[in-house]
């Protein structure tokens, strides 16, 4: 094999694993590598994924989990606890060059998941969204934009000192959103959008499930997230673009009943006087966002042209390559912003195929453009993966619940043991099979 990430002796025992393997799905003729295998796998249409909310395990995705068990089989024999889900995208392409989707799933559910920090991601397309539909001369995403108070003792948004310009504007929030997962910057689009038009718009997309409900990092009540505070927007001069004043949310949202964990710590666990509260602990009231969303709208990103011609993003050319730009980036590369290596290493917030390690990247011509999410014991990446030199190509997402006491809040999960290795692995074995596939297609 040209290229592999792992050296150790579990990835070369997978090799031989991945060898066996292919050979006798080659045989069987269930799944072949090639272009054209014997039986032809269903094309899935742009869109479909948003359809199919609980679809038949792949046959190709159960076959290589159960192919590595030294990997996998701590995870697969404990399903009920973890909720494992993934969601694989083989892309082919015609004569023509148009990109075809074919879509595996295992154990895709809608049950509940907390989606953490990957809400951030529909929140910047939303917000890049509203300033092309204000079309106002002088309003775009690298505007000063300036964020008033709202609640007693909060501060408003005037400067951002990470910025070149030293002043805060929708672009450099989707920066840090993409970069380092800020959760300050989220929680400014989203005041910037508010909660309802920001439901609505999700809505129409097709994401029918979809509830983003509250900020994050910061604790306040059902209504209290329903006022998003004034924002203005301010040229070289100071002169005010555009103003918005503050706004208050009726939206009405379906109720659910969605409880996780079998006990939580009230305080959390950084808080002197913490109590264990023996019930589940109720996200009734927090964001949804399943995983197949997520996976869809990062292909929308990347793919632009995979897009229904109904539900299609108000995205400039310049926008797609904005985000594209900076789902790939790693935070060394960033100057405005600019990160310490010691906090944010080289595969930072790099779930799949990268996991915890934290030493160099370890390809120049890999690149990974993604949105991870962490919280509660959830763990959720879903990415798009890509090695022009070696012809690979292909998304992977996944959702994994590590938190094997049940108890929330009490900041001990299992990312670091269960979860975080896991991805990594689970990035290697699509990674080889991918490379795998294209040596033997050429």
């Amino acid at each position: 094999m040209r290229y592999c990430f792992n050296t150790n002796p579990v990835a070369r025992q997978n090799i031989v694993l991945y060898t066996a393997l292919m050979a006798a799905l080659c045989l069987c003729g269930n799944i072949a590598l090639a272009q054209k295998p014997n039986k032809p796998m269903k094309r899935v249409n742009p869109g479909t994924l948003l359809k199919q909310t609980n679809p038949t395990n792949s046959p190709l995705l159960t076959t290589l989990l159960q192919a590595n068990p030294q990997a996998f089989k701590p995870v697969l024999d404990n399903m009920g606890q973890n909720k494992l889900q993934i969601i694989y995208t083989q892309i082919n392409r015609t004569a023509k060059g148009t990109p075809v989707f074919t879509h595996h799933y295992f154990n895709l559910s809608p049950q509940y998941f907390y989606p953490a920090s990957t809400v951030k991601l529909p929140a910047a397309v939303v917000a890049l969204e509203k300033l092309n539909n204000l079309r106002v001369n002088g309003l775009n995403k690298f505007t000063t934009m300036l964020t008033d108070s709202l609640r007693a003792n909060e501060l408003p948004v005037l400067n951002d000192p990470t910025a070149d310009s030293g002043k805060p504007c929708i672009a450099h929030y989707i920066k840090k959103i993409l970069l380092v997962s800020d959760n300050d910057a989220y929680n400014r689009l989203y005041e910037f959008v508010g909660q309802q038009p920001l439901n609505e718009r999700l809505q129409q997309l097709g994401f029918k499930d979809a509830q983003l409900l509250h900020r994050l990092s910061i604790s306040l009540t059902e209504a209290q997230n329903r006022h998003t505070n004034a924002v203005r927007f301010t040229d070289s001069l100071g002169n005010t673009v555009y103003s918005q004043p503050a706004q208050v949310s009726q939206l009405r949202y379906a109720s659910r009943h969605d409880l996780v964990g079998k006990g939580y710590m009230r305080g959390g666990s950084f808080y002197a006087g913490e109590t264990l509260v023996d019930t589940p602990m109720n996200f009734s009231q927090k964001n949804k966002w399943p995983l197949q969303y997520h996976h869809q709208l990062v292909q929308w990103i990347m793919f632009p042209e995979s897009q229904p011609k109904g539900s299609r993003l108000n995205l400039t050319p310049d926008d797609y390559a904005f985000l594209q730009t900076y789902m790939g980036m790693l935070p060394a590369e960033s100057s405005s912003p600019s990160y310490d290596s010691t906090n944010y290493w080289p595969t930072y917030v790099k779930f799949l195929l990268m996991g915890s390690q934290k030493g160099a990247w370890p390809n120049s011509n890999l690149k990974i453009y993604n949105k991870v999410g962490d919280a509660y014991g959830f763990l959720i990446d879903a990415a798009y993966i890509e090695n022009k030199a070696d012809k690979v190509s292909f998304m992977l997402s996944a959702m994994l619940y590590c938190n094997a006491d049940e108890i929330l809040n009490d900041d001990k999960y299992d990312y670091d043991t269960v979860g975080l290795p896991f991805m990594k692995q689970l990035g290697q074995v699509l990674y080889d099979y991918e490379l795998a596939g294209r040596k033997k297609a050429n």
